[in-house]
C-alpha cells in the first residue's frame, strides 16, 4: 500500500493508509477529533456570545524572551505543510525543528528568513515588508501569509519551537499539517540553516553552508543582499559547491550570482531591475532608495534544487563571492551584507550548527 509520501500529480489518485492530522491553536496535540474544543484562548472574548467551537483559540501568545513548542509529534510520519502569520515574521523570532530526540536542531532560522524574506521587520504586529514570493515549496501571500510545503519525514519524533528574542510578546497564528505513516529506510531528514555576514569580509568568500557530515542532497538557497556602496553592479560572484572532500577547488562552480538564481545580465531591463518569481527560482524583491545603481539597495532571491538536487556522500560546503566591477574592466571584491538560508536533506546525526548571531547582529538596520 502506498505510504502517502512524495506526493505529485502522478500519484495523487493513489489510496493510502496514511492518517491526516493537523496542529494549531485549536488543537495543540493534533489528536483525532480534538479540534475546536477550547474554552479559553485569544478569541474567547470575541466568541463570548457563541461559545465553544466558534474560534475561541485562533492564535497563541509567545511571551518575550521565551520559547513556545508549536508541535511535539510522535512518529513515524511527515510534516507536509506549515502556515504561519501574526507578529512573528521578523529577525527576532527563531524557528527550530528537532528530529528524533536530538538535543540540537536540524532547522534553525529567523522566521522571516526561513520564508525567504530576511528583510521583513514585522515587529509588534506592524505590517513590515513582505514582498510576495510564489514558488513550489515556499509561498509568501498577502498579507504576511507564510507558507512552506517542504516534505519533512521523521521516524520517532518531531518537535517544532518558536523562540521570541524580543522585549515584546508575539502573536502567532499557525497550522502544521502532517501525516502519520511508515517512512522508508532510504528517506533523509530536512535541514535548514541561517547564516549572515554584515559585511562580507574583504576578499573572502561568503559561506552559505559548511560543517555538514552525512549523506544527502542540497535542495535550496535563499539570499538577501544589502549593498554597502554605490557605483556599479554587485552580482558577479560565483557560487561553489565543494562535495565529498573537495579542498581548494569545488566540483560545481557557477558563473555569476544572478545566473545561479536564473537571471542574466544584471536583471537590467531598460535601465531597471526586473523582479520575477517562479516555481524553482526568483528575484522577487528590490528596494531602491536612490536609483538603479545607488547605495543601500536591497535584493531578495531564491533557488530551489528540486529538479536538480546536489547529491553528496559524506560532506558539502557552499560558498558565494561578493563581486562587482572597478575601473579598467577589473573585478571589485565588495563588502555587502549577505543573509542566507541553506536547505538540504541528510542522514542523522546533525552536526551542531554554529551559534546564531546576537539579537543586535540579527537586527535589520
Amino acid at each position: 500500500m502506498y505510504n502517502g509520501l512524495g506526493l505529485s500529480l502522478g500519484n495523487l489518485p493513489r489510496l493510502s493508509n496514511a492518517k491526516s492530522r493537523s496542529i494549531s491553536a485549536e488543537n495543540f496535540t493534533g489528536a483525532k477529533g480534538a479540534g475546536a474544543m477550547a474554552t479559553e484562548g485569544t478569541g474567547a472574548h470575541c466568541a463570548r456570545d457563541l461559545g465553544r467551537g466558534w474560534k475561541v483559540s485562533p492564535s497563541i501568545v509567545v511571551p518575550k524572551h521565551s520559547t513556545f513548542t508549536l508541535a511535539d509529534i510522535e512518529g513515524p510520519g511527515a510534516i507536509q505543510s506549515i502556515w504561519m502569520t501574526g507578529s512573528v515574521g521578523s529577525y527576532d523570532t527563531i524557528l527550530r525543528i528537532y528530529w528524533e530526540d536530538q538535543e540540537h536542531p536540524s532547522v534553525e532560522a529567523p522566521v522571516a528568513a526561513f520564508f525567504g524574506n530576511a528583510f521583513a521587520n514585522n515587529v509588534n504586529g506592524a505590517t513590515g515588508t513582505f514582498p510576495l514570493l510564489t514558488s513550489l515549496p515556499v509561498l509568501v501571500a498577502p498579507n504576511r501569509g507564510l507558507n512552506c510545503f517542504w516534505e519533512m519525514p521523521f521516524r520517532k519524533r518531531c518537535r517544532i519551537t518558536l523562540e521570541n528574542l524580543s522585549d515584546e510578546d508575539k502573536i502567532c497564528y499557525f497550522q502544521i499539517n502532517y501525516t502519520l505513516t511508515e517512512v522508508p529506510d532510504d528517506v533523509a531528514y530536512f535541514h535548514a540553516q541561517y547564516r549572515q555576514a554584515k559585511p562580507v569580509e574583504y576578499k573572502k568568500e561568503y559561506v552559505i553552508l559548511d560543517g555538514v557530515r552525512g549523506k544527502g542532497h542540497y535542495v535550496g538557497t535563499t539570499l538577501n543582499v544589502n549593498l554597502n556602496s554605490a557605483g556599479g553592479w554587485w552580482g558577479e560572484g560565483e557560487i561553489k559547491f565543494y562535495l565529498d572532500g573537495d579542498e581548494e577547488f569545488p566540483t560545481i562552480c557557477g558563473t555569476g550570482t544572478e545566473d545561479y538564481f536564473g537571471g542574466a545580465y544584471n536583471w537590467d531591463v531598460n535601465g531597471k531591475y526586473t523582479t520575477y518569481t517562479g516555481p524553482f527560482m526568483g528575484m522577487f524583491n528590490v528596494i531602491q532608495p536612490d536609483g538603479l545603481y545607488g547605495s543601500q539597495q536591497r535584493f531578495s532571491m531564491y533557488r530551489w534544487h528540486i529538479m536538480d538536487p546536489i547529491r553528496f556522500e559524506s560532506d558539502i560546503k557552499v560558498t558565494l563571492q561578493d563581486l562587482g566591477w572597478r575601473r579598467g574592466g577589473r573585478y571589485l571584491p565588495r563588502q555587502d551584507d549577505f543573509m542566507s538560508v541553506a536547505y538540504w536533506y541528510q542522514t542523522l546525526p546533525t552536526v551542531k550548527f554554529p551559534p546564531l548571531p546576537s539579537l543586535d547582529e540579527l537586527e535589520i538596520v
